[in-house]
């Protein structure tokens, strides 16, 4: 079954990429406009980005999240390629409200050396490549269904 899909590959970001790819695991199969509510929540602190392979000496965060952190400027990299994302998808016409993260990549990147005088220091940098998909069918016919169903039933 071939899915319209839209894509967005955000390079040389000037973030980690080791929260760049906790942060992957995080939004995957997430509807793309929650995954971008979250995000900006984790600038003032509201949500966690639970930590699940980079989480050595790490403290546990509130509510059931476990070894976590609030990587706020990957995160901010991260929603702008989302945004990015949905004009991708209106641009091809697909329904915006229905998108949902299919596939999110992060890989590491050229990492030129730094100025100043130690050497051998590098910037960090990151590629980050997000796929989205419109949820399928079979979803939407269901809730689809349960609207008639409530029709009918207001109706004597």
């Amino acid at each position: 079954m071939n899915t319209p899909e839209a894509r967005v590959l955000g390079s040389n970001l000037p973030v980690s990429t080791k929260q760049c790819r906790e942060i992957a695991q995080f939004i995957k199969g997430r509807e793309v406009q929650r995954a971008v509510q979250l995000l900006e929540a984790v600038k003032t602190h509201k949500v966690a980005i639970p930590f699940k392979r980079f989480n050595r000496d790490m403290g546990h965060r509130p509510g059931h999240v476990g070894p976590g952190r609030y990587p706020e400027k990957a995160s901010l990299q991260v929603v702008v390629l989302l945004k990015s994302l949905i004009a991708n998808a209106q641009q091809k016409g697909l329904d915006v409200n229905n998108l949902y993260v299919k596939s999110a990549i992060a890989n590491i990147a050229s990492r030129p050396g730094r100025y100043g005088r130690q050497r051998g220091r590098t910037s960090k940098r990151s590629h980050f490549e997000i796929i989205a998909a419109e949820l399928p069918n079979e979803r939407k016919e269901t809730k689809k269904q349960k609207d008639i169903q409530k029709t009918k039933e207001k109706q004597p």
